[in-house]
């Protein structure tokens, strides 16, 4: 998490705004403004300022490939379609349902359970791996 940073706006020194910028709990860029035209409390703008990449938890490439396969096999894709770890089962053309009957085969392909919280934060086939990765850890020690 980065430490909040002071900047001017790009004018002189004395200038009669402040803005700050630094990232939230959720990884999102925020910035702030803060004019200095009042004696009393100053008024703040929050901006939000979108992610340019973003980092993901990365799985084993073998559990990647297996969830790319129970995934193409559930939605009946064709063979040659392409799936990766950054596919998202939405672009897929799945709906909640078939969310739901992705998470059922991969809990038995992969022998674990899936609690629901952790099932609905699901959204590519490489959180999917990295999950199941988490729960076999989890389960092995």
């Amino acid at each position: 998490m980065a430490a909040p940073v002071a900047a001017a706006t790009g004018r002189s020194a004395y200038s009669p705004a402040l803005r700050v910028q630094g990232m939230d709990a959720v990884s999102f860029r925020v910035s702030a403004s803060f004019p200095r035209q009042r004696a009393s409390f100053p008024s703040i703008r929050v901006q939000r300022i979108p992610k340019r990449f973003q980092v993901s938890c990365s799985a084993k490439q073998e559990t990647i490939e297996k969830v790319c396969e129970i995934v193409k096999g559930q939605l009946a894709l064709p063979e040659d379609s392409t799936v990766t770890g950054e596919t998202k089962f939405v672009d897929l053309g799945a709906d909640s349902l078939d969310t739901v009957e992705i998470v059922m085969g991969l809990e038995e392909a992969f022998q674990i359970s899936v609690d629901e919280s952790s099932a609905q934060e699901i959204q590519t086939v490489g959180d999917a791996a990295a999950l199941i990765d988490k729960l076999i850890t989890e389960k092995v020690a």
